[in-house]
């Protein structure tokens, strides 16, 4: 189906009181999150890593399978799309290749963050950090390459968990000032610490991460408005939700051999056809074929 222009994250923000992102691991979500009415639609590095290659989030996918998935789920929405890039994928340089494809992939705008590589989710252990200087060098690199002006460039930092949260402020400052879009802190543990990072770096939107078992606790949108924060992603929420429910039905389904009781908790062919407009492409077959294909709605 022909897209309709995706519109602007930068104006979506401007707005917007807060903009809520649910993240998503591939394109049929991503479609009942522009279902539901969410204005924008978060792209998980971390739940595309498990979900696609059953491998956890530390670096191990390359920029071209992102890429591919990441170009699945921009062609199947409206809504503009955020995806998490990592490290960027290497140095400055490699930071540049990466803006080029995922702009050309029709993505809104991405986070690059200050980890060494092979890096780490941003709540577990064991994470560190590249020097101010080189992630202000990346920062620079990633508006350098942009050719559209409302791409977004998102500056994840990750040291609070590292170095403390005066370097984190301190970063996100720099980082600031280097020109990016969007800063995000990453991984703060109280709601005098958002206060106090929301407080010392002002004049640019901020971004929270609200996962789930991490760091930080569990603020709602409301809350994270009131402490200075505009942007507020949900990242694996829907996959731990669909794993949970996968898990609990394969249960069943090993102990009965019929899956008769759960039809209740399952979506419907009808409701699957509906999300993916299945009747735009038969009508498209009545009208183009010789022989068109047979409705199934």
């Amino acid at each position: 189906m022909k897209m309709k222009k995706k519109k602007s994250f930068k104006k979506l923000i401007k707005e917007k009181e807060a903009v809520v992102l649910p993240g998503t691991f591939n394109a049929l979500v991503a479609k009942q999150i522009e279902a539901k009415g969410f204005n924008a639609v978060y792209c998980t590095g971390a739940g595309i890593s498990t979900s696609f290659f059953g491998l956890p989030d530390i670096g191990l996918m390359t920029l071209s399978e992102m890429i591919t998935v990441v170009r699945n789920i921009c062609n199947a929405v409206e809504l503009p799309v955020i995806c998490d890039a990592d490290t960027g994928f290497g140095n400055a340089i490699n930071v540049m290749r990466t803006v080029e494809e995922y702009e050309r992939a029709g993505v809104a705008g991405l986070h690059i963050e200050d980890q060494v590589f092979p890096k780490r989710c941003g709540h577990v252990a064991g994470k560190n950090v590249i020097s101010k200087e080189e992630m202000v060098g990346k920062i620079k690199a990633a508006l350098a390459a942009r050719t559209n002006p409302e791409f977004v460039i998102i500056a994840r930092i990750d040291a609070r968990s590292v170095e403390g949260i005066e370097s984190a402020i301190e970063r996100g400052r720099l980082y600031r000032d280097a020109g990016a879009d969007i800063v995000f802190p990453e991984a703060l543990e109280t709601e005098e610490e958002f206060i106090y990072f929301a407080e010392s770096v002002c004049n640019v939107p901020l971004m929270a991460n609200m996962t789930e078992f991490g760091k930080t606790p569990y603020f709602g949108v409301e809350k994270f408005k009131q402490m200075g924060y505009k942007i507020i992603v949900f990242p694996v929420s829907t996959m731990r939700v669909a794993m949970k429910a996968t898990e609990n039905f394969l249960t069943v389904l090993k102990k009965d051999g019929t899956q008769k009781s759960y039809l209740d908790r399952m979506q419907t062919r009808r409701e699957l056809y509906q999300l993916i407009n299945y009747s735009y492409y038969t009508s498209s077959e009545k009208k183009y074929l010789s022989e068109g294909g047979v409705n199934p709605l």
